[in-house]
């Protein structure tokens, strides 16, 4: 399963993105889905707004304890913003930001739950 967790606001986006994200059903800030890795059409539009997300593979004892803390309302998780602050910059792709693919999406999203 790839966890994706919508990263950025909702002004100055171009409409593209704006509906990318709302096919995704993320219209929120903040707002996390489940998506099956080898669903290639949802898989395309998580890499088109990779520069608005981030996302990874989280395993089931991860689904297991979101699905614990948190209810998903048709299929949208509404997460808190990190305790602690982000670790990176929120604006800049992944070597140096948070935006895009991680390998530790889990410890982030830890913090949000």
């Amino acid at each position: 399963m790839i966890f994706v967790v919508r990263i950025a606001g909702q002004v100055k986006n171009k409409e593209k993105d704006n509906e990318t994200l709302r096919r995704l059903k993320m219209e929120k800030k903040f707002a996390a889905v489940l998506v099956e890795e080898d669903d290639a059409v949802r898989m395309g539009m998580v890499r088109s707004v990779a520069h608005m997300v981030a996302y990874g593979k989280v395993g089931d004892d991860f689904v297991k304890e979101l699905n614990k803390k948190r209810v998903a309302k048709n299929g949208v998780y509404f997460l808190h913003p990190p305790r602690g602050g982000f670790k990176k910059s929120s604006r800049l792709p992944t070597p140096k930001g948070i935006l895009g693919e991680h390998e530790d999406i889990v410890k982030l999203a830890g913090r949000m739950l």
